[in-house]
């Protein structure tokens, strides 16, 4: 059983800096890949950034050149680095991560950008 827990979102506006947080209850070099996706209000939940265990990386073409996906194999967590927020970027973001065949989310957390 893998726990994934978030943190770190919240209320910034627009061209401003979040970073997110993502501490799981294992090892992260278990669990490939690892990812942040986020559900817009109304929408469908969406890739943003995967991490895979060798470390390569790779974006949604909307976030790329402002959002970074970085890992701490030591802490066991994973980052999302964002950088001019848009107000199209509010949603809520989720952790994702995948070992053994088996998906994991985090609960989620809040990210609002205001204009």
């Amino acid at each position: 059983q893998v726990q994934l827990v978030e943190s770190g979102g919240g209320l910034v506006q627009a061209g401003g800096s979040l970073r997110l947080s993502c501490a799981a209850s294992g090892s992260i070099l278990s669990i490939n890949p690892m990812a942040w996706y986020r559900q817009p209000p109304g929408k469908q939940r969406e890739l943003v950034a995967r991490i895979i265990r060798g470390g390569a990386t790779n974006y949604a073409d909307s976030v790329k050149g402002r959002f970074t996906i970085s890992r701490d194999v030591v802490k066991n967590t994973v980052y999302l680095q964002m950088d001019s927020l848009k107000p199209e970027d509010t949603a809520v973001y989720y952790c994702n991560g995948v070992r053994a065949l088996t998906t994991y989310w985090g609960q989620g957390t809040q990210v609002t950008v205001s204009s």
